[in-house]
């Protein structure tokens, strides 16, 4: 049997990225907390800023029966000449009931005590409330609070619990809150709540009282409004999803209005009008041929018949930041980009200054153009003094945190020092750097550009690993302050974007020269663990392929799909089997002086399996692919050179030339990945 169940939670206005951050988990937890009292079923989930609902269309009225199974001594210990011992006596008690009721089973090959115990469900009802209590309990949104005289903390004030279980209210106590049939409307309408006596009549009237409950329905009503108000005014909202999600967040009734600011503010890069929208008011930047405009779009939470003074008072706000950002603008453009002044800025303690960041910085940069001259040299034909221009990058890089408008928006480093650069009239190479230079800094981020913004950006991470790990500042768990991870990980697309030669090892060991003593191998491996989470591929393919020694990230790229490839083709199970002896026979073997005496070959199964491996192994394959697929291909020479000839002969010449076969091929394998480490 089952009713329907709907429970309320109101609230305090919930903080948006809290909340949307915890709500994946959300469905999941309560999930976890219904089968844990027996009561699991079907449900959904709602949420307004002010409220989260669950929402049960049929809620079984008692737990499910509980099946117990008990097991005891075995019979032998458990009974002396068919008398029961304390062993048996014991168990019977455990089990609650008579040694008379115990029944006997065999387990592990013995006769042992044995009770079966059925538990009626209880009703459900009187455990709703436990249910709810350990729900909101296990919600996490960060940072909680207290209120009045709980105990308890919550992201926000639980204000009221309404729970009908069919149009019975269901009475229980949490959070300091007693629950009954009653919710609070839109507060626009009224501050009084209103009750309602079963599910369907609290949907209805939720709705009569101003709130869109659905958050689906309230995003289609903003994009709605969107499209409603470029049509009529001619422009394009930008629509970015996790503002949209935001504002849905925190909004009951959104109504998406246009307003404007005045022209004068557009002299001010485009990035900081939107940065004030976006992250500090909830608008969206409006554009009209792909220009920003000087509009912007609100969603008011708010139900009135005049949205006037709502568009008005949004205005005044944006015109406060906007006025403040074209008074930092000039300021900064007036005093212009001086670096000198980040001698005075500490960077971290135990690594100096920010200015002592750029020279270790500018040391990186000149390793580097050493390496990628060429490539920079034909990105750059008619460009002289790069090097000079790669040094005045770094200089510059990080003077505009120096400048007022990017103490006001820290966001906006690097792009602001770009607009500084250019109207300093520098080079577009080095504007172009500054601004990327933190490139790429999430996992959707674009890529520098070019390589010498490449180069830029590479130093800056490579510093920030190189500078941290001299100093014990190493990653640890899911703590990483300095985006040490993300540092990596940018290295290794950028390598890859422009397929750079880039050998961890080397590379960390030629500029470690410049850093105090630390333990290298702790950083290489840290690099290796981000190849690990890079590739989405069988973890082995990867560690086959390190296991070779190969420590060139580019290189490392091409086997691991090369070998992914082989990996995942038809047929490659069976031909792995004869690979895996392969590698067993010669595991124990020393490879300083693998050679194969053709003299010494008597049959014709190593005589045709040496011809084809000479084959092979002399031919020039322009992928790794390419080589793998010939490699296997030896499979049935392999076969027939196993089934037709012994190895552990007792010729030891003859034994030693037979291996030293085996292990050419292995060997030539190990020049790609080490195929001993594959599992499939």
């Amino acid at each position: 049997m089952s009713k329907p169940l709907l429970i309320e939670i109101g609230v305090e206005e919930l903080p948006a990225i809290p909340f949307l951050k915890e709500y994946p988990n959300i469905s999941k937890k309560y999930a976890q907390v219904l089968e844990k009292y027996l009561l699991l079923c079907e449900f959904e989930f709602y949420y307004t800023p002010r409220r989260l609902v669950l929402w049960h269309r049929e809620f079984p009225l008692y737990q499910a029966d509980k099946e117990e199974e008990f097991y005891g001594a075995p019979l032998s210990i458990a009974y002396k000449e068919g008398v029961p011992t304390p062993a048996a006596l014991g168990f019977a008690k455990k089990c609650g009931v008579s040694v008379d009721d115990l029944q006997k089973t065999t387990k592990g090959g013995k006769e042992v005590l044995y009770y079966k115990k059925i538990s009626s469900g209880n009703e459900s009802k009187d455990l709703i409330g436990k249910v709810v209590d350990e729900f909101l309990k296990s919600l996490n949104f960060g940072k909680s609070m207290r209120w009045g005289y709980n105990e308890e903390s919550f992201i926000r004030p639980i204000r009221s619990i309404a729970c009908l279980l069919g149009n019975e209210v269901v009475k229980f106590d949490s959070f300091g809150v007693t629950s009954s049939n009653l919710s609070f409307p839109h507060r626009h309408i009224s501050y009084d709540p209103f009750s309602f006596d079963f599910a369907g009549d609290y949907f209805e009237k939720i709705r009569k009282n101003g709130i869109t409950l659905f958050a689906d329905e309230r995003k289609n009503r903003i994009i709605e409004d969107f499209k409603e108000i470029e049509e009529i005014n001619g422009v394009k909202i930008e629509i970015d999803e996790d503002l949209l999600l935001e504002v849905v967040a925190i909004t009951e009734h959104p109504k998406a209005l246009i307003g404007s600011f005045d022209e004068e503010f557009l002299s001010v890069p485009p990035e900081v009008i939107m940065t004030s929208m976006k992250e500090h008011q909830r608008y969206f930047p409006v554009f009209k041929d792909g220009v920003l405009t000087n509009r912007f779009i609100v969603v008011s939470n708010a139900i009135s018949d005049d949205y006037s003074l709502i568009v008005r008072g949004n205005e005044k706000v944006l015109l406060a930041r906007l006025s403040d950002a074209l008074f930092f603008y000039k300021n900064d453009l007036k005093n212009g980009l001086d670096f000198s002044g980040l001698q005075d800025v500490q960077f971290l303690e135990g690594l100096g200054s920010v200015f002592d960041k750029e020279m270790r910085e500018k040391n990186i940069v000149d390793f580097l153009y050493e390496k990628y001259k060429d490539r920079l040299s034909s990105e750059n034909p008619k460009k002289e003094k790069l090097l000079d221009l790669l040094h005045r990058s770094v200089l510059f890089s990080k003077a505009d945190l120096l400048s007022e408008m990017v103490y006001e928006f820290t966001e906006l480093q690097g792009l602001m020092g770009y607009y500084y650069a250019k109207a300093a009239n520098e080079d577009d190479l080095v504007s172009l750097a500054i601004k990327e230079q933190y490139l790429p800094n999430s996992e959707e981020s674009d890529l520098p550009s070019t390589v010498f913004s490449s180069i830029v950006s590479m130093s800056g991470k490579l510093d920030s690993l190189l500078a941290l790990f001299s100093i014990g500042r190493i990653p640890t768990g899911t703590k990483d302050p300095f985006a040490l991870r993300r540092a990596v990980n940018g290295i290794i697309k950028i390598v890859l974007q422009y397929k750079l030669d880039f050998d961890i090892r080397d590379i960390l060991q030629k500029l470690s020269r410049n850093y105090g003593n630390f333990d290298l191998q702790v950083l290489e491996q840290f690099f290796i663990e981000r190849i690990y989470q890079f590739f989405d591929v069988n973890p082995s393919i990867i560690k086959a392929v390190l296991s070779s020694g190969e420590r060139d990230i580019l290189k490392l790229s091409k086997k691991i799909n090369a070998l992914n490839t082989v990996a995942n083709s038809d047929g490659f199970k069976e031909s792995f089997s004869t690979f895996k002896r392969v590698a067993n026979i010669i595991k124990k073997l020393d490879f300083k002086d693998i050679h194969v005496d053709e003299n010494l070959l008597e049959f014709k199964e190593e005589e045709d399996l040496y011809s084809a491996f000479l084959e092979v192994q002399n031919k020039e394959f322009q992928t790794y692919e390419a080589k793998l697929d010939s490699l296997f291909a030896l499979k049935p020479m392999i076969d027939n050179f196993f089934d037709n000839v012994m190895v552990n002969v007792e010729d030891v010449k003859i034994k030693t030339n037979r291996q030293n076969l085996i292990a050419s091929i292995y060997q030539e394998f190990k020049r790609i990945a080490d195929i001993k480490e594959i599992t499939v």
